[in-house]
């Protein structure tokens, strides 16, 4: 099984064929194929092969399936017996990715 750790949205991700990914936000549509280039490791099956920092011979192919926002989660700060209180939400924005193929 062959697989290859690319690096995306400033996080180091673990990617095999035919699996999505979440990630940070990217600024493409929907269904639109990507090319990954930022390769940090490659296993062909029989040897694990690292770059220095990045492989020039290694690709990742993608496709867009989704650009959406994550459950909001909410923050609740208090301070003690100062009946001080400030509630925020956040919902982080994600793309869904299928790896179509790794080129090597």
């Amino acid at each position: 099984m062959t697989y290859a750790i690319i690096e995306i949205g400033g996080k180091q991700i673990k990617v095999f064929e035919g699996e999505p990914i979440w990630t940070e936000k990217l600024n493409n549509e929907v269904s639109e194929a990507i090319v990954l280039d930022k390769v940090l490791a490659f296993y062909d099956g029989k040897k694990l092969h690292i770059g220095k920092p990045y492989l020039d011979n290694v690709k990742v192919e993608a496709t867009v399936e989704k650009q959406g926002r994550a459950k909001k989660i909410v923050i609740l700060r208090t301070k003690q017996k100062s009946n001080w209180k400030r509630k925020q939400g956040h919902r982080q924005p994600y793309t869904r990715l299928m790896i179509n193929k790794i080129v090597a």
